[in-house]
């Protein structure tokens, strides 16, 4: 029998050795969590869940029976909006490792080889179409969705200007994602270089010519305001670029350093609430949900890549998402969508302009933002 002094004694000196232990186990396991997850410690679960959330929205794409169709005189076919939103699905999908769920994307775009082909029209509107088949194809290795994917990206450079821009050029800030993206997701189904540097070498290009000195962008010439899903698409495609540019590349100290610009300036005109407006510099402009995931998921890319100072942005992307979270409802559809907006010299066309609930502009970036608080990168 054991007297109860020395018991007290062997209690305490038990205690001592194993309060430490306690601690380096939880270390070790907190610290193997977040390396092999990081970002699912963030909102994991509950209704602010990226994972939910994500799937959520993907849901509600694949219960729309057709797709959302772009008519114009210059081309008709899937819609950009249609091919951001699939993109993100896919993307998600693929990140979860759900078998089922990409199955059913697939088969729902498979169809876009037969039935609803988009047209090779060259214009940017179409081509990105193909940042969709490319990430299809990571996946289910069909050589028909990388041979659709890389005849898009391949067409954007058919026949390039003299100096290397292809002739699809026009300067709109919103080309910056969409020949960007097309041509950053060529190179991750090749690895060819070309189209890395086909895209550093335009976004170079559009950030010398197009962004203003507090670090935003007009909408375009002849209307001076910097909306908010036009900033969206530019602060994207960067994001995009720069998750795979090596730093060694000759454009990437003017494309890191124009990101940054356009990150501040998105830090400082943050709402409290964690949104941004649809005029991003107008304090009276309403809130919008579009741009705000796509300054989000740019802002998160950012913190994940080394690319933004970690204390300073990862409330800025936490905000975000806790806002958007609210704006989206239980059939998956979020609300305050501006419809889609061309260039305008009047303010007012910017402040009045339509809003909506399950718009594709905005159910997209709400799915990169899912992926990308989920996602890890190296």
């Amino acid at each position: 029998m054991i007297h109860s002094g020395k018991a007290v004694k062997m209690k305490k000196r038990f205690a001592c050795r194993a309060i430490p232990l306690f601690f380096l186990l939880t270390i070790m396991l907190s610290g193997c969590a977040g390396s092999a997850r990081m970002g699912r410690d963030i909102f994991a679960s509950g209704d602010e869940s990226p994972e939910r959330i994500g799937r959520l929205v993907a849901g509600e794409l694949l219960q729309r029976p057709e797709f959302m169709l772009y008519r114009a005189s210059h081309w008709r076919g899937i819609h950009y909006a249609e091919a951001c939103a699939g993109f993100g699905a896919i993307r998600l999908a693929g990140l979860l490792e759900d078998k089922e769920l990409l199955a059913r994307l697939s088969n729902r775009y498979s169809r876009a080889n037969t039935d609803t082909l988009t047209d090779l029209a060259d214009h940017v509107d179409a081509n990105v179409y193909g940042i969709l088949p490319l990430e299809l194809y990571k996946y289910i290795k069909d050589e028909q969705f990388l041979k659709q994917g890389i005849e898009l990206a391949d067409a954007q450079w058919a026949a390039p200007r003299a100096d290397g821009l292809t002739h699809q050029t026009r300067f709109w800030i919103d080309d910056i994602w969409m020949i960007g993206a097309l041509q950053v997701q060529a190179w991750r189904a090749t690895g060819d270089p070309v189209y890395l540097e086909r895209a550093a070498l335009e976004i170079d290009a559009y950030l010398e010519k197009l962004q203003q000195p507090n670090g935003l962008f007009y909408h375009g010439e002849g209307a001076p305001f910097f909306w908010g899903r036009g900033n969206g698409w530019t602060a994207a495609g960067m994001a995009e670029l720069l998750s795979e540019l090596p730093p060694g590349n000759p454009h990437y100290p003017a494309i890191l350093a124009g990101y940054r610009r356009m990150m501040e300036a998105l830090r400082l005109h943050q709402a409290e609430d964690g949104m941004w407006r649809q005029l991003v510099d107008h304090s009276a402009s309403w809130k919008e949900s579009s741009a705000t995931a796509m300054f989000g998921y740019a802002v998160t890319v950012g913190v994940k890549k080394g690319l933004l100072d970690k204390s300073l942005y990862t409330p800025v992307y936490r905000k975000a998402w806790q806002a958007l979270v609210t704006y989206i409802g239980d059939d998956g559809k979020i609300s305050e969508v501006c419809v889609g907006t061309g260039k305008s010299a009047d303010i007012n066309h910017y402040l009045t302009r339509p809003r909506s609930a399950g718009d594709l502009h905005g159910q997209a970036p709400i799915l990169w933002f899912a992926y990308t608080l989920l996602a890890t990168y190296q």
